[in-house]
């Protein structure tokens, strides 16, 4: 049989697209680790399966799955993918989706077409509440608090702990190029505090409205983007009083602009989708 699918990506953190809403298919950890091959395969940080949505109050329904195999619970910069391409691959016309997530519902909209790359769209994706609950995150802590610290060797690494619908932990840094940001998330991902893993961001303040961030991602690695990392580097700095409540987040792949007002509020975030090229698969 024959299986369509899209690549695309978000500032870079890039995505194999399977609808299985006109399509139909069994996956499994087997399949998607060997597409996910760069050298034997297709190539991807994450597959992002599209379905027929399980809610009448929604449009979609996604799946995202990392390189490993592993499901994930939310991507951001793989929700602006998924409203892009839904419309790329005309499962309909609308411009602003309501879609089921792993983590919950999620809202985007399709703001413009890029001036420079007409493959390309500007999507705005409401990321939902952000949660410090330690038992949420999840994080095994007996006295919650804003940020906590580890002791790895001869340092101490301060972090915020916190869920964006899936685990983050937020390290401030003075230099994002110059941190051994490879030990130290190694040493965070595997610390048992952080039952199911986490994802690791390492934040450069440059002021309170710019920041440099690098994530390394459960499952993945380090990558150039990710969405749910921007929004939990921005939440911990808002937590931490050290940024202002609209912020530029400058990644390895490319910049997005978070929004966030207070822990009441919904986080906003505004980046690309760029479409790659449509293939088809032999299975």
């Amino acid at each position: 049989m024959k299986l369509k699918f899209t690549k695309m990506h978000g500032l870079g953190n890039d995505f194999l697209v399977l609808e299985l809403v006109t399509q139909n298919f069994d996956l499994t950890p087997e399949l998607i680790r060997t597409w996910g091959d760069r050298r034997t395969g297709i190539g991807f940080d994450q597959l992002l399966i599209v379905r027929p949505p399980s809610n009448p109050e929604t449009d979609f329904r996604y799946q995202i799955f990392n390189v490993d195999g592993t499901e994930a619970q939310q991507c951001g910069n793989g929700a602006r993918c998924i409203a892009k391409y839904v419309t790329h691959a005309r499962l309909t016309i609308k411009k602003s989706l309501r879609m089921d997530a792993p983590s919950g519902i999620v809202n985007t909209s399709i703001l413009e077409i890029a001036v420079d790359s007409p493959n390309t769209s500007i999507v705005r994706v409401d990321m939902g509440i952000p949660c410090t609950k330690p038992s949420v995150i999840p994080f095994l802590t007996d006295e919650p608090a804003v940020q906590y610290a580890v002791d790895i060797g001869s340092q101490e690494i301060e972090f915020v702990p916190l869920s964006m619908g899936n685990p983050h932990a937020v390290v401030i840094v003075d230099d994002v190029n110059d941190a051994p940001i490879t030990e130290w998330a190694r040493m965070l991902q595997t610390n048992d505090r952080f039952p199911e893993g986490v994802n690791v961001g390492f934040m450069q303040i440059v002021d309170r409205q710019f920041v440099h961030l690098r994530v390394v991602e459960r499952g993945v690695g380090e990558t150039l983007a990710c969405g749910t990392g921007a929004c939990a580097g921005v939440v911990a700095g808002r937590l931490l009083g050290k940024l202002d409540d609209r912020v530029q987040v400058s990644l390895p792949g490319g910049k997005v602009r978070v929004v966030w007002q207070d822990e009441s509020s919904i986080v906003e975030m505004i980046g690309p989708a760029t479409w790659v090229y449509d293939g088809e698969l032999r299975i």
